[in-house]
C-alpha cells in the first residue's frame, strides 16, 4: 500500500518538473532581444561607435582636442595640413559643438571628427585611411503655414504667441516701411501672414525663411503685400499691393524703424528748453540714445554738422524739390558731399543741442520750404509695367484665397 503511493507522488513530482520545464521552455522561446533602433545623424549609424559630444571651451585649439584621443601614428600638424584645403582648423571657435567618433572596444581609435560652426553646416574629417575632410549640410525642408490674427501687444509679442518666430516682424516692418506706421496701428487690428518656415532634418526648426503674402488693417484697410519679381533672371523681389501697385515709396515712413512720435510739426508750441511758444517745423520721434537713424530716402548729404539749436544734424538734398534734415544725434555716420540709399543710417539718436531727452527732430523741406511729413502725399516709385500684370495676378490670387479665407475662419462671429 505505501508502495502505491509513494509511486503516485513520485509520478505528480515528475509530472510537476515536466510542466514546469516546458513553461520555461515557451518563455525562452518567445523572449527575443529586440535589435536598437539605428540612431542617425550626420550620415551615420551612432549605435556603432563610441561617441564623445562636447563644445569648444576658452582655450581649446583643434590640436588640443584631437591630441587626446588615439591618434596611431599620426600627427596633428600632419592632420591639418592634410584637410586644410577643405577645413581650416584654426577656424574651429569657443562655443561651437563638436563630436567624436571612436571604434567601440579597447582601443577606442578615433574614426571621426565632426565641428559645427552653424546649426546647417558641419564638417567632417574622417581618421579610418587616408585623412580627408569634407564640408556637409544637414537637409533642409521648407513647410508653408498661414496664420490670421489680432494685434495684442507688439507684432512680435503677437506673433510669438501664434508660435511663429518673432524675427519675422522685422522682415514685415522692411516690407511695409512705406505704407504703415506701426506705432499707429491698435489693440485688435487684423493681420494675415502666409510664409515658409525652415527645418533641419525635417523636424527641428529653424525658422522663418520668407514671407509669401500678408495683410495688415491700417486705418480701416487692408494693405496686402505679395512679393513679386517681373525679371525672371533677377532674384531680387519687390512688394506689391493685390492691385499690382508697388509698396515702394520714394520715401520711408519714418527714419527710425520703431518709435514713439512726441511731438508733431505745429505752427505754435511752447518749447521744452526755451520756454516760449513758436513753430515746430518738424516731427519728434522719441527713442533711446544710440538708436540707428536712416535716411529716409536716396540723395547726397548737403549739410553735416553742429549748431547750437540743432545739435548735431545731416540735412540730405534727394532732388530738386525734396530735402529732409535729422536733428539732435549723439554721432554722425556721414560727410558732406557722401551720397547716401534709403534706409542708410546716416547718425545715432541722441539730445544734443536744445533737447531735453534722446530724439530725432525730423524736418522736411518741398521746394525750399518746411512743410509737415506726415500730412503730405509723397510721390511713389515706379509702378509695375502693364506687360506683367497677369503673371503677377496668377501668381497672387490663389495665395490671396487663402489668405482671405483664413481669416474669415478666425475672425468669423
Amino acid at each position: 500500500m505505501m508502495s502505491k503511493i509513494f509511486q503516485k507522488i513520485l509520478l505528480a513530482i515528475v509530472l510537476t518538473s515536466f510542466v514546469i520545464s516546458c513553461d520555461k521552455t515557451k518563455e525562452e522561446e518567445f523572449i527575443v532581444e529586440k535589435p536598437k533602433p539605428k540612431l542617425i545623424d550626420f550620415g551615420f549609424n551612432l549605435n556603432d561607435f563610441n561617441i564623445v559630444n562636447d563644445t569648444v571651451k576658452s582655450g581649446d585649439t583643434f590640436g588640443s582636442i584631437i591630441d587626446k584621443q588615439n591618434l596611431g601614428n599620426k600627427g596633428v600638424f600632419d592632420i591639418a595640413a592634410k584637410v586644410k584645403d577643405s577645413f581650416d582648423v584654426r577656424n574651429i571657435r569657443k562655443g561651437k559643438t563638436y563630436s567624436i567618433l571612436r571604434s567601440k572596444g579597447k582601443t577606442n581609435k578615433i574614426q571621426y571628427f565632426i565641428y559645427q560652426p552653424d546649426k546647417i553646416n558641419y564638417y567632417v574629417i574622417d581618421f579610418r585611411d587616408s585623412i580627408i575632410a569634407h564640408k556637409k549640410t544637414r537637409p533642409l525642408t521648407f513647410k508653408t503655414r498661414t496664420i490670421a490674427g489680432a494685434l495684442d501687444g507688439s507684432l512680435s509679442e503677437t506673433l510669438a504667441k501664434e508660435n511663429v518666430d518673432p524675427a519675422l516682424a522685422s522682415k514685415i516692418a522692411k516690407i511695409y516701411a512705406w505704407s504703415i506706421d506701426f506705432f499707429k496701428l491698435q489693440k485688435g487690428d487684423k493681420f494675415g501672414l502666409t510664409f515658409t518656415e525652415r527645418y533641419i532634418n525635417d523636424t527641428v526648426y529653424d525658422g522663418v525663411d520668407s514671407l509669401k503674402a500678408s495683410f495688415f488693417e491700417y486705418k480701416g484697410k487692408k494693405i496686402y503685400a505679395f512679393p513679386f519679381s517681373p525679371n525672371e533672371s533677377s532674384k531680387r523681389l519687390e512688394y506689391y499691393d493685390e492691385e499690382g501697385k508697388t509698396l515702394k515709396n520714394f520715401f520711408l515712413k519714418a527714419p527710425l524703424k520703431f518709435v514713439n512720435i512726441t511731438s508733431r510739426y505745429t505752427k505754435n508750441r511752447f518749447h521744452p528748453v526755451q520756454k516760449r511758444w513758436k513753430a515746430h517745423n518738424g516731427t519728434d520721434y522719441a527713442a533711446p540714445t544710440g538708436t540707428p537713424i536712416m535716411s529716409t530716402a536716396a540723395g547726397v548729404v548737403e549739410q553735416a554738422g553742429f549748431t547750437t539749436g540743432n545739435g548735431n544734424f545731416v540735412k540730405v538734398k534727394h532732388d530738386r524739390t525734396y530735402s529732409t534734415q535729422y536733428l539732435h544725434m549723439s554721432k554722425i555716420l556721414v560727410k558732406r558731399g557722401q551720397r547716401v540709399t534709403q534706409g542708410q543710417v546716416i547718425g545715432k539718436v541722441g539730445s544734443t543741442g536744445l533737447a531735453t531727452g534722446p530724439h530725432v527732430c525730423y524736418r522736411f523741406w518741398k521746394n525750399g520750404v518746411q512743410v509737415d511729413a506726415l500730412r503730405l502725399k509723397l510721390p511713389t516709385s515706379t509702378p509695375m509695367d502693364s506687360k506683367y500684370k497677369q503673371k503677377f495676378l496668377e501668381v497672387i490670387t490663389p495665395l490671396k484665397k487663402v489668405l482671405d479665407s483664413t481669416a474669415s475662419l478666425k475672425f468669423r462671429d
